[in-house]
Order: C-alpha cells, then structure tokens, then sequence
C-alpha cells in the first residue's frame, strides 16, 4: 500500500488538472510569490499599465496643395509674352489698356499665340520734340492671333531677322528683344504689350491697346494657357466700334489731334475667334 500510495502521488504531482498534459489551466503565479518561493535570486516585478488618457502626437504640417490643370475653356493655346526672364508688371489702369511689362534688355519677346504678323516697325522714329502718337512705341511688331486678336510687343530694342508682315509664326516664337526704344528712352527696359483687334494702319490708338491684359497675363504666367482674350476683345469692340476716335493721349507736341475716322475697310470685318 506504502509503494501504491507513492506512486499514486508522483502521477498526481506530474499531471495537468483539466487539461492536456504539458499546457496547465492553473493560474499564474504571482510574481512576488515566486520571489518568496526562491530566496537568493533576483527578479524584476513589472506593473501592468496604469489606464490613461491617449497621447496626444503633433499633427504634421500639410503639404503645399497639388496643382491640378486648370479647366481647357478656349481652343487656343498662350505662351506670356516674355520668355525666359523675370519680369513684373502692372495689375491696374494706368493711363491706357496695356501693361509695361518690366525685363531685362535683351529678352525675348516672342508671339502669345498662333497667329500672322501684322506690322513691323523696325525703326525707332519717335522723337521728345515732337512726340508723335504713332511713333511712342518705337520698335515694334503686331500679330493677329488665330484667334482674332492683335498682340502689340512695343519699346523693343531689335526685331527678329526674318519677321515682316504676313509671316506665319507660332505660339512662343521668338518676334524680338525687349529694350526701350520709342517713348521709353528714359526708362528702364520694357516691353509695352496691348491687345486690341486688327485695324487701319492709321488708327494708331486703336494698336496701343483697347482691352485690358493684366488678367490673361496672369493667367498665361500662372499655367492657365487657354484664358483667351478673344470674347473680351469682341464685346470692347462692339461697344466702341471697329474703327473709335481717339480719346486719350492723342495729340502730338505740334500738330492737331487725330480724330480721322475712316469707313469700315475688309481688316475690320474679320471676325474675332478665327
């Protein structure tokens, strides 16, 4: 019975409770019991975590917002009318509808748009003395666009060799260098751009600029490459006529003002928008 007994107790002691042999279901000891059941050895009680508010982590700075196309909203495509350079310009009505757009000498001016040169003016004729209207903008050259609509790039200190009336030319073409030649001789250099419709040579005010470009600059500079002027320069057009008097800056130093109004010639009857 003795060797019954102990063998009995062995098996006992060797045995998991309720469960498989090897995995116990008898709960943890506690470690401060098993710091009391082994005296002489060393052990670390680690609490458990102290419940507790969620901490707070600093929300990073948000990227700079991603540029997306702008809208397509006409079929024609614009490049801003100096290239390559910095520049800065006017964004409000000085005197008349243009912009001076500020720039080094030497920079190009090249074509806004797909288009057909209109005039050239290689010569710089404009004298203080007399101050002729036609002649303030010295050196310069106009392109109807496709789209209908005159760019005037004035002040220009050369034209491009090759640039004569009726060259075709494309969007970003190179049409001369900015100066300041013409009324600008005692700024520094410029380029004086307007956007008008196409007119008789002898309309001059009309080519200095009719509608105002600030906008469409902006938005050529910017990356919206569609912002056509074309609807703008129609509604001005309609409302002044093809063929308005002069009514700012009109007369020369000597000399009477212009006010010659001639009839309506076929330039004028070409529709804007193509």
């Amino acid at each position: 019975m003795i060797i019954v007994s102990g063998a009995v107790f062995v098996t006992g002691a060797c045995a998991s409770p309720g469960g498989v042999a090897g995995i116990s279901t008898l709960p943890p000891v506690p470690a401060v019991e098993v710091a009391a059941a082994s005296p002489g050895v060393a052990t670390a009680t680690i609490p458990a975590p102290t419940p507790g508010p969620e901490s707070t982590v600093p929300r990073p700075a948000a990227d700079d917002p991603v540029q997306v196309p702008p809208p397509k909203i006409s079929k024609f495509t614009y490049t801003f009318p100096v290239k390559d350079c910095r520049v800065t310009y006017e964004r409000k009505l000085l005197i008349l509808p243009k912009s001076t757009i500020w720039s080094h000498r030497g920079c190009s001016f090249v074509s806004p748009v797909n288009g057909v040169v209109d005039e050239v003016n290689a010569q710089n004729r404009w004298k203080p003395s007399t101050d002729r209207g036609p002649d303030r903008e010295g050196r310069f050259v106009t392109v109807i666009g496709d789209d209908g609509v005159r760019y005037l790039g004035g002040h220009l200190d050369r034209i491009t060799p090759g640039i004569k009336p009726g060259t075709r030319v494309s969007g970003g073409q190179v049409l001369g260098q900015v100066g300041n030649s013409g009324n600008a001789r005692s700024t520094a250099s410029n380029l004086y751009f307007a956007i008008s419709w196409k007119a008789d040579p002898s309309l001059w005010w009309v080519r200095r600029g009719m509608v105002k470009p600030w906008n469409y600059l902006d938005a050529w500079l910017k990356g919206n490459r569609t912002l056509s002027p074309s609807d703008e320069t129609r509604a001005v057009m309609s409302k002044t006529g093809a063929a308005p008097q002069c009514a700012t800056l009109c007369a020369p130093k000597s000399g009477p003002t212009p006010t010659t109004k001639p009839g309506r010639t076929p330039e004028e009857k070409i529709p804007l928008g193509g």
